[in-house]
């Protein structure tokens, strides 16, 4: 996708970590990303509220739409900060966030996307194995078929507006593999 209206190459990409508060936040800092929202993806039901989506039936996940100058950020740098940044091998639960809502999922925007995702995934996953932990669980599914649902604006870079706020995410405590 390219937004020439703000002169810039822009494409974008979806990363679901549990609770999306401190994702969005962890990529907003991100040098090359210029747009961070929050809202809901992978689910059955059109417009779905916050209440919704928490019962688990939505099917939505909670997920952090990200818009970034990939001449700045790559995305393999993004997935990068995906897998690390939370536990992908822990199903449908962050820490004390537990249903479906919080699973962890990458929606990808173009074929390349797709391939490179499901390669970083693989890379990540020898480094779990080194470590002698679980599967990754993350499911990898293409965004063109779904709809991005934003959520309500109180969500809306919500550490910003509450520094001290709950962030939501454990992590397995392994780096992404650096060759």
């Amino acid at each position: 996708m390219t937004n020439s209206s703000q002169g810039k190459n822009t494409e974008i990409a979806y990363f679901a970590t549990g609770c999306f508060w401190g994702a969005e936040r962890r990529f907003w800092k991100l040098a090359g990303v210029l747009e961070t929202s929050v809202g809901y993806f992978g689910g059955k039901s059109e417009n779905p509220t916050y209440e919704q989506v928490c019962t688990g039936s939505t099917g939505h996940a909670e997920t952090v739409e990200v818009k970034y100058d990939p001449s700045v950020v790559s995305y393999q740098r993004l997935l990068e900060e995906f897998w690390t940044m939370h536990d992908p091998t822990s199903l449908n639960q962050q820490g004390g966030d537990i249903g479906t809502q919080y699973r962890s999922a990458i929606f990808t925007t173009s074929d390349d996307q797709f391939r490179v995702a499901n390669e970083s995934k693989a890379k990540y996953q020898s480094a779990l194995d080194r470590a002698g932990l679980d599967k990754i669980v993350s499911e990898i599914q293409r965004a063109d078929i779904q709809i991005y649902w934003p959520a309500e604006q109180y969500h809306q870079r919500y550490l910003e507006k509450n520094p001290n706020g709950y962030d939501c995410h454990s992590s397995t405590g392994v780096a992404f593999p650096s060759s």
